[in-house]
This record gives structure tokens, sequence and C-alpha cells, in this order.
């Protein structure tokens, strides 16, 4: 990809930081770099949904930002010959030729949407953090899909009139540490953009804490957090930095864990045996999506606001997937050579 960005005239750098945006009145003309280099032209913001420093940034210099909702939870990991059994319906599992099974559940519980996320068949549960103090996790799946684990995103719907509502007695629990909410200190402002940010880092930080402050992640046997049981041992996992056993039931937000186990409980009568011991709950799955979104104009792709900006991709909260993205990022590319004349 890089060799064919150079051959068309393109360049890559390496060990650069954009900071900022030049501006001519409202019009956006170019990056600046935390070395001082600019780079001037129209700009493709696609930086994804975990570059908050972007986000941070762009509200610094007056951008218009949006709050918007996403989906929180945990990853499920479950033996890969369970899910095999349950989904080919065949105790033997899938045999010698039928690839690893997949599976999708959705249900509503107490107004608000539990599903499956980014399953990953014969996967393995990956440390997907991008700063200091957090524990995120993630799934992938390698090629041939052969590992001895599924995994899935387990997570719930979270909308930004939760942040005020049920999710409010775990911020104020996070605000009690002083040095969480000197860093955080506007976020019960209303009108701050940065809101469900927030909430992604506070609760990545509680999984941090729970983790003994390292890359273990927190992890609980599926029915003992359905039960709301401590889990004394854990079955193995294919997370390489290690777990720890932790009541994610008790210290996660109860806005999430009461319709994850209720979820639990609706997808173990659609399918008998899902729900068991032998699956792990690993905390905690919060980078579904962007929790902001660069407002644009539907038919420009450009800033509403700032012409010359184009927010692009997952980023900017106009897709949600590698496929949404890429076609996002096609989309833009053409209105900006539209607009150049070319």
């Amino acid at each position: 990809m890089r060799k064919q960005i150079i051959e068309s005239g393109g360049e890559v750098h390496f060990q650069t930081c954009v900071d900022g945006l030049l501006r001519q009145d409202e019009r956006v003309v170019g990056v600046r770099t935390t070395a001082g280099a600019e780079f001037l032209g129209p700009v493709i913001l696609a930086t994804g949904h975990s570059a908050r420093d972007v986000y941070r940034f762009l509200r610094r210099d007056g951008i218009r930002l949006e709050a918007k909702g996403i989906a929180v939870g945990v990853r499920l990991e479950h033996p890969s010959q369970l899910i095999d059994r349950l989904q080919y319906h065949n105790p033997q599992g899938r045999g010698k030729y039928l690839p690893a099974a997949e599976y999708n559940y959705v249900a509503q519980c107490d107004g608000r949407g539990v599903y499956s996320f980014c399953m990953c068949p014969g996967g393995i549960v990956v440390p997907a953090a991008t700063g200091a103090r957090q524990i995120v996790v993630n799934g992938m799946s390698p090629s041939h899909r052969n590992t001895a684990w599924s995994n899935s995103g387990m997570v719930v719907e979270t909308r930004l009139e939760d942040l005020d509502g049920e999710l409010r007695p775990f911020m104020e629990e996070r605000f009690a540490d002083p040095r969480f909410s000197e860093e955080h200190s506007d976020y019960f402002d209303a009108e701050n953009p940065l809101r469900m940010l927030y909430f992604q880092e506070a609760l990545e930080e509680a999984c941090w804490l729970q983790g003994n402050q390292r890359q273990t992640a927190p992890a609980q046997r599926m029915q003992d957090f359905v039960r709301g049981r401590l889990s004394f041992d854990l079955p193995k996992s294919s997370y390489a930095p290690g777990l720890v056993s932790s009541p994610l039931h008790f210290w996660m937000p109860t806005f999430i864990t009461k319709r994850l186990q209720a979820g639990f409980e609706v997808f173990g009568r659609r399918s008998r045996g899902f729900l068991t011991n032998d699956a792990l709950l690993i905390a905690a799955e919060t980078r579904t999506s962007s929790p902001v979104r660069i407002v644009r104009d539907a038919l420009t792709l450009q800033h509403l606001q700032h012409p010359g900006l184009y927010p692009c991709g997952e980023g900017a909260g106009y897709a949600g997937g590698i496929v949404s993205s890429a076609i996002d990022g096609e989309r833009c590319a053409a209105s900006v050579a539209a607009n150049m004349g070319l």
C-alpha cells in the first residue's frame, strides 16, 4: 500500500504527529505537525476512532464536534469446538471440511440493544489499548481460523442521555479520583462533545485498576457473571498478557452488567449450551465505534463550518468498520478531486 501511494506521487511520513489545522479565515488549508512542519492542501481527516488527541486539538481549535452514542461491553470467549457443536447442531462439531462456526445474537433488554459484535471464529482476544492507564480488548481471527477459541464482543447500546441517567453513579465514583477529576473537569458540561469519550476513558481506566495496573485483563466465567458470583479460577484463554479473576458484575456500570446478564439468559435459551461456565468474559470492549462525530455536509463531505476539511471514516463518526470506512474514503477522495477540478 505504501509503495502504491509513493508511486502515485504521495508521501509517507513516519514518526510525525499532526497537532493542529492551518486556516485562512474559516477555510482549512493544511496541517501543522508537532515539529513545526506545515503541509498545505485539502485535509482528509481519516485518523480512526482511537486518535483521541485529534478530537482534543479539534475542540481546542474551535472545530465543531458532536458527541454520539456507542456500544460498550465485554469480549466473550468460548472453546471453538463448543461453538461448532452448537451452530452446526452436530456433537462432533464441524468435522474436517467445514469452517469454524460463527454466530450473531441480538436482544432488547430494558430498552437497549444487546448484541454480538465483531465475532471472531477460531480467533484470539488481543489487547487494544492506545494509551497509558487503559485496558481495552478486541478480537481477531487468523486466516485459517484454527485456534482453540472463538470470541465476540458482547455490547450494550449506550446513548448520550444515559450519561446523565443510569451511568451517572459510575462516573461520579470515578470522579472521586482527583487525577481523573482534574483531567476530565468539564465532563458534566452537557454541551461538551467529548463526554462519551470521557466515559470510555473512565471505564478503560477502571479495567486497568482491576487488572492490577498492568495489561492483565479482568475476567469472569460466563455463568458466574450472570449469577453474580466471583470466579475462583478461570479457563485457559487466548489473551496473551494474562487474566485476573474479577467480579465484573460488581464494579462495571450496572447499566451495562444488568443488560448483559439479561441478554446472556436470552441467548442461552435460544442456543442451549451457549450460557456456560466454560466461556469467559474479558473486560472491556469499548472501541466499537467513534464516541465523537465531526460534522460534515452530506453532499460535499466537507466540514459544515470549515471548507477544505474532509472528516472521513470511522474516526469522523460516518463509518463503522473496514468496508464502510473504505467506501467513505473513496467518496471523500472523489469529492476532493471534484472540488479541485481533477
